[in-house]
């Protein structure tokens, strides 16, 4: 699915990181991009010079922000663009009236002389705000339409939704991103896994991901594992070696069974009532991985049975010179569960004498979504962990983000679409965006303005005002000016150096950080201003009336 490949930059930059998935290719695409792109070579107007905007409408999950992700799928994209022989004998087939030449037209077809603008990848971004801004031949930039609104709109809906979950977990809590079987397909458990770690989660448990883009793999095991044993008599291996003395063995079942005789006096647990054939798999599991040792323990009973065996098997190890890694709790009330295990931890720790015991790591899994993670912390949890899958990968709050990709200018004439839903009225013609800082280091505004204006300049009192309603308006001298367009690709080339997946991520950190809590609060947060200029309010309402018939009453 996944290729090696990579063009050359305007630095010679090329990496075997540089991957590009087949799959995205010319032809996944709606088939009205190519109807279009026939009528148009049909009127002769291929080559006329269009701008289009790339941008969504409202940020999900009724937050206030969204994460920009999916740029570098987009640049390999336009990278790879070529129709195949394949491709216009297929097209050929399925549009059999279309002339001929057209097909030739398709052969020869590159983004040689598209230019794409961008913000930078992992940055926070706002409704109606560019996030790409692609000029070219017509045709051409038409036809990217429905490839590049498919590589930006899931990626930025789950790199923004793992955010969400990052901020309601807090920097102190790991997060794993568990949605492989749970996601749309396989190229959705991809795109998942990379843009959920972008966005914020420390691991997956996808594997692949983890090969294809450098991603710290976590996992244990299922309750199948667990149920699969019945009794110790299943284990045919008995043995351990010490660690620190690799040809001294000894009988860790024997071992264990003596440390869950000690182990139940203190967790007051009978351990008849625990379960042996749980027993059985844990120390099965804890022979095979002495060192990376995570029991899940809530098969049949987490308090009488699981912590029971947990320990005993942890302790057993640590006699022979291993540590245990924690346990992962699946199911029940998360909260009050994680409080018995890290009291037991830090009890059995104190007892024996085993210092580290009282750090075990808590995983807590189960269908977990934002606002389980916002109950928990108001229920005083003790989880170190959370494996996260359905919520995250398949967005359940919210599936889709909606960007558009709209026409905003031909041969240096503006374009407007207008609507009886303000909303969806699209700021005509070429733009630049710049985001203002205030004296507390925070972003007060995004503001856009024609390309011909000039750049806004620190300390220097710009007006800003809002698009549609013509009483919202402020004065700003911001502190500092940060241009948001970088030139992506030019002249069939990648014109910037593009950053590791780390420093994407470093990047959503980064940019969270500069905004205001309130903007990023669960619960009602404060709207972020997205204004114009003047100049372009006006040029936008002047053109707006231009373009809207009159009506006439009678």
């Amino acid at each position: 699915m996944a290729e090696d490949g990579g063009p050359s930059t305007a630095d010679g930059w090329k990496s075997k990181r540089f991957r590009y998935n087949a799959v995205i290719q010319p032809l996944l695409t709606d088939l009205y991009q190519i109807t279009m792109a026939y009528a148009y070579w049909k009127a002769g107007k291929s080559n006329d010079y269009a701008v289009f905007d790339l941008f969504f409408r409202k940020n999900p999950f009724q937050g206030e922000y969204t994460i920009f992700a999916g740029l570098e799928e987009c640049l390999k994209f336009l990278d790879n663009f070529r129709y195949s022989d394949s491709d216009i004998v297929y097209l050929q087939e399925t549009l059999p009236n279309v002339q001929k030449e057209f097909f030739d037209f398709l052969r020869t077809l590159t983004p040689k002389e598209v230019t794409l603008y961008a913000i930078d990848e992992g940055s926070v971004v706002f409704p109606r705000v560019p996030l790409m801004r692609i000029e070219g031949p017509l045709a051409i930039v038409q036809l990217l339409e429905t490839t590049l609104l498919t590589l930006v709109n899931y990626a930025s809906l789950v790199a923004t939704n793992a955010s969400r979950f990052r901020l309601a977990a807090g920097s102190n809590i790991t997060l794993l991103e568990f949605g492989l079987r749970r996601a749309q397909g396989p190229d959705g458990g991809l795109s998942a896994s990379k843009y959920a770690y972008m966005g914020g989660f420390d691991g997956t448990s996808n594997v692949l991901a983890g090969k294809l883009f450098n991603i710290p793999v976590r996992g244990t095991h299922a309750h199948a594992f667990i149920t699969s044993f019945t009794t110790l008599e299943d284990l045919k291996f008995r043995a351990l070696n010490y660690k620190n003395k690799p040809n001294e063995s000894i009988d860790f079942v024997q071992l264990t069974i003596q440390w869950r005789e000690r182990v139940s006096k203190v967790l007051h647990v009978l351990p008849d009532q625990a379960s042996e054939s749980e027993l059985a798999a844990f120390v099965s599991y804890a022979i095979a991985f002495p060192d990376g040792f995570m029991a899940l323990i809530d098969t049949y009973d987490v308090v009488r049975s699981g912590m029971l065996n947990f320990c005993a098997v942890a302790l057993a190890l640590n006699d022979l010179g291993y540590k245990a890694k924690g346990v992962r709790i699946d199911s029940g009330d998360l909260a009050y569960l994680s409080n018995v295990a890290r009291e037991a931890f830090c009890m059995i720790g104190q007892k024996f004498n085993v210092s580290w015991f009282q750090n075990l790591v808590i995983v807590a899994s189960n269908d977990i979504n934002e606002e389980t993670i916002v109950s928990l912390n108001e229920q005083g949890h003790k989880i170190d962990c959370f494996g996260i899958g359905t919520h995250l990968v398949t967005c359940q709050k919210q599936p889709a983000l909606g960007c558009v990709y709209k026409l905003v200018e031909v041969n240096d004439q503006p374009r407007i679409k207008l609507s009886q839903d303000v909303d969806k009225v699209t700021l005509p013609g070429k733009k630049n965006v710049y985001r203002l800082y205030g004296q507390d280091g925070h972003a007060l505004l995004d503001l856009l303005q024609r390309t011909c204006e000039p750049a806004p300049e620190v300390g220097k009192r710009v007006l800003c005002r809002h698009p549609f309603f013509e009483s919202k308006r402020a004065y700003v001298s911001p502190v500092k000016v940060e241009s948001l367009y970088k030139e992506f690709w030019k002249e069939g080339q990648i014109m910037q150096t593009l950053p590791p997946l780390e420093q994407v991520r470093q990047r959503v950190k980064d940019s969270l950080r500069a905004l205001r809590n309130d903007h990023k609060r669960n619960l009602n947060p404060t709207p972020y201003k997205v204004s114009v200029t003047d100049s372009l309010y006006n040029f936008l309402h002047d053109l707006w009336l231009q373009n809207a018939p009159i009506g006439e009453l009678s």
